[in-house]
């Protein structure tokens, strides 16, 4: 029998496939996610309520500034992470994907639980097994890739342990 949670998914799945979200979300959900995390010490995320969500900290590739992504994820076992860079279907990768390829040691906060992580690419020849799990927690999300013309920058975001992440490392 299907839980609430993934009859609710299966129901606002193909909305956030839609024109209309993809013009309103990148300018709406960042500070709704911003205004939840501070009310509530970083454990609520709009995005958290019907999928595993984090928020990615990482350092600026060209500002080398502290950056913050409030992002889905799927989890991969053992304690890692799936992100994808979707940007909302934008013709353009996210900026969060360059500083993870600038400065693959970052961190996460996932309920507002912080850790250290590293960040590794995820291979050609991985890409299609990553996505049918990707989907199978949020149907449809491959579309992303398809209407935005580009590869979809995947990454696997690995735990570390925090005295041998702290090189490059937001806080650090």
């Amino acid at each position: 029998m299907p839980r609430v949670v993934d009859v609710v998914r299966a129901v606002i799945a193909p909305l956030t496939r839609t024109r209309l979200f993809r013009r309103v979300g990148p300018v709406a959900l960042p500070p709704i996610e911003r205004f939840l995390s501070v009310v509530s010490g970083g454990r609520v995320q709009l995005s958290g309520l019907l999928v595993p969500s984090l928020v990615l900290h990482t350092t600026g590739a060209h500002s080398g500034e502290p950056r913050e992504a409030a992002l889905m994820y799927t989890p991969d076992g053992a304690g890692r992470a799936i992100v994808a860079g979707t940007n909302f279907a934008g013709g353009r990768h996210p900026a969060w994907t360059a500083n993870l390829l600038a400065h693959p040691d970052a961190a996460i906060t996932v309920r507002g639980t912080w850790m250290p992580v590293r960040a590794s690419l995820i291979e050609a020849a991985e890409r299609d097994a990553i996505w049918a799990r990707i989907e199978r927690q949020w149907p449809g999300y491959r579309a992303y890739e398809r209407d935005s013309g580009r590869i979809v920058r995947l990454f696997r975001l690995q735990p570390v342990r925090e005295e041998t992440s702290t090189a490059g490392m937001v806080g650090a």
